[in-house]
């Protein structure tokens, strides 16, 4: 397992855990946490042991966005890793789920701040857990700033458009209560509690068949944005195959026999 001195990298079973682990600046982004953050996802992906991820945050707070001091010119902390960045320089938006989708199901698991950057990475996950306590928003215009982290495009299509603009424009926070009531997140569990209730969500998915669960993620996000024709016919296209996989047949089996299924990924 990989991992940074701001990124930690676990396993929980059959759940891969990556936690931002820069307490002491709320978990705002570094060079160092990119680059954890990217090779975390690259892990899961190419693991097959790997059934799903739990995304969260060190000292209750989940992530206060970028490093405003590095934005401004003042540098950033881990120059040891600014080549991998010139090597890929589209490494940060896969790092932050910009422009890499993992294959494996993602589950945030949010206590305290949430906001900016932390809002937009949430976006790119699939599940989301958090704390009574925390907060969400995205306060980049109120800074004089874009959240060109996805949030314009990626928001409305999750939420309603209205919320979505409030969201945007407002630059104001939203508590976890608010953020549920607008469907920005799933689950608000006490504080404190918010990775126990995604690893235990990430277990019950892992007891699934990784491969339908895969592909039932990718027809889901394929098919978002087509029309429901469209969007039929790519699911028979993709979801036909997983009939004939020995994990399908493996779960009829263990359905009739009442037990535990045991999926190999054929």
């Amino acid at each position: 397992m990989g991992g940074t001195e701001h990124l930690t990298v676990q396993r929980e079973g059959a759940t891969l855990v990556l936690t931002l682990n820069r307490p002491q600046a709320k978990n705002a982004l570094s060079l160092a946490m990119l680059v954890g953050l990217y090779d975390g996802w690259l892990e899961a992906d190419e693991d097959d042991s790997v059934r799903s991820v739990v995304f969260t945050g060190a000292g209750g707070t989940f992530c206060a966005g970028m490093d405003l001091k590095a934005l401004a010119g003042k540098g950033m902390e881990g120059e040891q890793y600014r080549d991998r960045l010139k090597a890929d320089p589209d490494l940060h938006w896969k790092a932050m789920l910009r422009h890499h989708r993992p294959r494996k199901p993602v589950i945030a698991a949010v206590e305290g701040y949430c906001v900016a950057g932390g809002t937009e990475m949430l976006q790119g996950t699939d599940i989301r857990v958090a704390g009574e306590s925390a907060t969400f928003g995205l306060f980049e215009v109120q800074r004089g700033l874009f959240p060109i982290g996805g949030s314009t495009v990626r928001l409305q299509r999750q939420i309603p458009r209205t919320h979505a603009l409030e969201m945007l424009l407002t630059a104001r926070p939203y508590s976890a209560a608010e953020a549920a009531d607008i469907g920005l997140i799933g689950h608000v569990v006490p504080d404190g509690t918010a990775l126990e209730k995604a690893l235990e969500i990430a277990e019950r998915i892992n007891s699934c068949g990784p491969l339908a669960v895969e592909a039932v993620k990718a027809s889901v996000y394929e098919t978002a944005e087509m029309t429901e024709s469209d969007g039929l016919a790519a699911e028979l296209a993709r979801g036909w195959p997983v009939f004939d996989t020995a994990d399908a047949k493996e779960g009829a089996r263990a359905f009739a026999e009442k037990r535990p299924p045991v999926y190999k990924r054929a």
